[in-house]
């Protein structure tokens, strides 16, 4: 009954705005990060009066977004006090990735008007932005602006430009930055010398050996060389190695980092093994006046998501939010769904990221809302989830299939299967229509509960509703099945599905029921599906065939099979070969020798047959060499 109560306020018109509502405090304001729990919930089932900047352009970068370029767009910008930094420079282009001419153009400008120096870093970023079927002349001048200025495409760029070509079907651009990239690392003299450079510091550990040595490289140092020895420190996995040599070029080569190389060696300490250094360089680089530039951000951010180092990853986000050049709220989306997809969900680490960016002056969106939702029905905190809900319903966000499926979900979790279930009645009272997603939800909720009989239940109502299924659903099912050890179950659900339904599962689907099926010796029903692949239009699937008609099966099963693998009258020599290879791997050649005789004449008759007949011996002795023919002439 708790989540039909629950579904049914969540319908009601009641309004929780008196009880919803709490001061909104700054983290500045507190002691340190340990505040309790429902701290933090009191203050985000609040709802926040909403902050608008205002709609006048009055920063450098709101002109720019709100203005198509032109001579008038440059004097204005012209008349702005604006300190063009490498960090504001690469912050405008990530603002601008979106409009490559608008982001081409302002950077002709601040280059001609402001005597800007682009770095490798920035080149890179242009080249990501042109990398599309409307800005390819673009991205061909920059290549070769870079090369004049003797600045060279770094491997990542490099793979993440052809990916993009490949799938958007650029095969000939795709080609081409292939060739260009080969010749330049064959042509480049810088990237050797870097090359060198790491190779000396891998091979031992970092000491007074390892600095005489480099000292007596005379190396000619820019900011272009130095990103240079981090990148091939990073890609062969030296962090820390990468960070004594960021350091030592500074103290002994007299070396003056910038905001370029800064960047640059946060890119390779954001690993957990160099976590300490990492936020080491981000104090010095803060006291020096530099920013960490927003692509810089976005790379590490994600790094740190990707490894689940997300303390890192939220500190780092809020140090953005405090300076110029804010993430996006599309960053601060990935940074909240990687927080609530960690096991536990850390519900702390998630209101701050949420604090941090309504203390911008940014009201909650939908998306924030679920977020926080799902965390607390991922807990079992329900009614706390109910109020975020209400809390949502006032922000003027109605509950949909993604807010009810969370509900599910944490139902299902927690074994309260009745309840889930009944969710889908509150959401069709109120015109919420259950979409396969949800179902799927409820219907996996039971089957990790042990309830695949329930499970079936819940599909036959979800098909009295004319829901259509799909593939990822009978998947679910099925493996609801296989885990209760329910394997011609399995098999008879998914051949009804498919005769009455006309479904098209998976091919791993098919794939694991027919070694289900040949694990409880069922070759018939396993035949079947390797059929039913076939009618898919799905590749074969002999492999598991071989290994149990090897062991256990006879002759009429290997006949068996070989009809079931083709489309066509026959199959092709290199399946009758595996299987008389298995037979022999198995020592049972008199096997062999009668399929071989019950093999059609071309089969017989064919050179890779006759050799691996020649060569292998039964018990009673050789098999008999057939005279060797070609195939065409079988």
């Amino acid at each position: 009954m708790a989540a039909m109560n629950y579904g049914k306020r969540i319908l009601s018109s009641l309004r929780l705005r008196n009880s919803l509502f709490f001061p909104q405090f700054s983290r500045t304001s507190l002691p340190n990060h340990q505040v309790s729990k429902y701290f933090y919930l009191s203050t985000f089932l609040g709802t926040r009066q909403n902050v608008f900047f205002s709609s006048k352009p009055e920063s450098f970068v709101d002109i720019i977004l709100s203005k198509e370029w032109s001579k008038q767009l440059e004097r204005d910008l012209g008349k702005l006090d604006f300190p063009m930094t490498h960090e504001a420079a690469m912050y405008l282009l990530k603002k601008l990735d979106k409009d490559p001419k608008k982001a081409g153009d302002f950077l002709k400008w601040i280059v001609k008007q402001k005597g800007f120096e682009p770095s490798s870093s920035m080149y890179s970023l242009m080249l990501r932005i042109y990398a599309n079927r409307d800005s390819m002349k673009d991205f061909w001048t920059t290549i070769k602006e870079m090369k004049d200025n003797q600045f060279y495409i770094d491997e990542e760029t490099y793979k993440s430009i052809y990916s993009v070509f490949r799938n958007l079907k650029m095969e000939t651009d795709a080609t081409a930055l292939k060739h260009f990239y080969g010749r330049m690392i064959k042509e480049n003299a810088m990237g050797d010398l870097a090359k060198d450079v790491s190779e000396l510091i891998r091979k031992q550990e970092w000491g007074i050996q390892v600095e005489r040595e480099l000292g007596e490289m005379k190396l000619s140092l820019s900011d272009n060389f130095v990103l240079r020895v981090l990148k091939e420190l990073r890609e062969i996995g030296y962090p820390l190695k990468a960070f004594s040599f960021f350091k030592w070029v500074a103290r002994d080569l007299s070396f003056q980092q910038n905001t370029v190389t800064y960047n640059g060696i946060l890119r390779v300490l954001c690993r957990e093994e160099s976590i300490e250094e990492f936020w080491s360089v981000v104090k010095e680089m803060k006291s020096q006046g530099f920013e960490i530039d927003l692509d810089t951000y976005i790379k590490v951010s994600r790094h740190f998501q990707k490894i689940k180092m997300l303390k890192d990853a939220v500190e780092l986000y809020e140090l953005m939010m405090d300076g110029q050049f804010k993430p996006s709220l599309g960053e601060c989306n990935n940074l909240l769904r990687s927080i609530a997809q960690s096991h536990p969900s850390n519900l702390d680490l998630l209101f701050r990221v949420v604090e941090k960016f309504e203390a911008a002056g940014n009201s909650r969106s939908k998306i924030i809302y679920d977020v926080i939702h799902r965390c607390l029905t991922n807990l079992g905190r329900f009614e706390e989830a109910e109020k975020i809900t209400e809390a949502m319903r006032d922000a003027g966000f109605e509950p949909d299939n993604i807010t009810y499926s969370q509900l599910i979900y944490g139902l299902c979790k927690v074994r309260r299967l009745e309840e889930a279930s009944k969710v889908i009645d509150v959401m069709e009272e109120c015109g919420c229509i259950p979409d396969i997603k949800t179902w799927t939800v409820l219907i996996q909720g039971h089957c990790f509960a042990g309830e695949v009989d329930k499970a079936l239940l819940c599909f036959a109502n979800m098909m009295e509703r004319n829901v259509d299924t799909d593939a990822d659903l009978l998947d679910v099912l099925l493996n609801g099945f296989l885990s209760q050890r329910r394997v011609f179950g399995a098999y008879q659900l998914l051949t009804e599905l498919v005769n009455k339904f006309q479904m098209r599962p998976w091919q791993a689907t098919y794939k694991l029921i027919i070694q289900k099926l040949l694990g409880e010796r069922k070759l018939e029903e396993a035949l079947d599906l390797l059929r039913r692949m076939k009618k898919h239009n799905y590749p074969p699937f002999p492999e598991p065939f071989h290994q149990y008609i090897s062991k256990s099966g006879t002759v009429e099963d290997a006949v068996e099979f070989l009809k079931a693998l083709s489309v066509k009258d026959y199959p092709s020599v290199s399946a009758y070969q595996h299987v008389f290879q298995s037979f022999f791997a198995e020592g049972r050649h008199s096997e062999a020798k009668d399929l071989l005789y019950k093999c059609p004449h071309h089969i017989r008759q064919h050179p890779a047959i006759c050799g691996l007949f020649g060569s292998s011996n039964s018990n009673t002795g050789r098999v008999k060499r057939f005279p060797r023919q070609s195939l065409s002439s079988a």
